[in-house]
C-alpha cells in the first residue's frame, strides 16, 4: 500500500475543522481519500450527493484529494482504495478515547492499516457537524463554521 490515507466521516455537513485536518494531512500523505460513510440506518440532514458535491467543490483544484462514498467497514474501504492509513482528527480527550478504541479494533481485524491522529487547531476544538446541524435547525447562521462551498 502506498502513502494514501482515508479520512472517513459522514460530513453532514463538512466543517472548517474537517478542512483543516485534510489540509494538514496533505503534509504527511501523498493522497487523501475523503470517504463519506453511508449508513442506511442513520438519518442524515443532507443527502449524500450534496455532501459529496460540497467536498468535491472545496478541493476541485487539488488532485491529491479524492471523494468517494462507501458502506461497510472502513478498513475494508481502505484496502479497496489501496490506503495504508486512516486519518482522524482529535478535538478533545473524549475524542481520543473513542478513536483509540476504534483504532485498536481496526488493528485487530485488519493488518496493514494504521490509524493516524491529528490534533485539531484550538479554534476548531468546539466545532462539530452535530453542533452545526443544531444551529441550522434552530435558524442560526453557520457561515463561519463551514467552507464557502457549503451552501444551504
Amino acid at each position: 500500500m502506498n502513502n494514501t490515507a482515508v479520512f472517513p466521516g459522514s460530513f453532514d455537513p463538512i466543517t472548517n475543522g474537517h478542512i483543516n485536518i485534510i489540509e494538514r494531512g496533505l503534509k504527511i500523505f501523498d493522497r487523501i481519500v475523503v470517504g463519506i460513510g453511508n449508513n442506511s440506518a442513520k438519518n442524515y440532514m443532507f443527502p449524500l450527493s450534496k455532501r459529496m458535491n460540497w467536498i468535491q467543490s472545496e478541493f476541485s483544484d487539488n488532485p491529491k484529494i479524492e471523494v468517494v462514498s462507501y458502506e461497510g467497514l472502513t478498513v475494508n474501504f481502505c484496502k479497496q482504495m489501496n490506503a495504508g492509513f486512516i486519518l482522524r482528527g482529535l478535538r478533545t480527550s473524549a475524542d481520543f478515547e473513542f478513536e483509540r478504541a476504534i483504532a485498536q479494533m481496526n488493528s485487530a481485524i485488519s493488518e496493514g492499516v494504521e490509524s493516524i491522529f491529528i490534533l485539531s487547531d484550538v479554534k476548531y476544538s468546539a466545532l462539530s457537524s452535530s453542533i452545526v446541524r443544531d444551529i441550522l435547525k434552530n435558524g442560526g447562521n453557520v457561515d463561519q463554521f463551514v467552507p464557502p462551498s457549503v451552501k444551504f
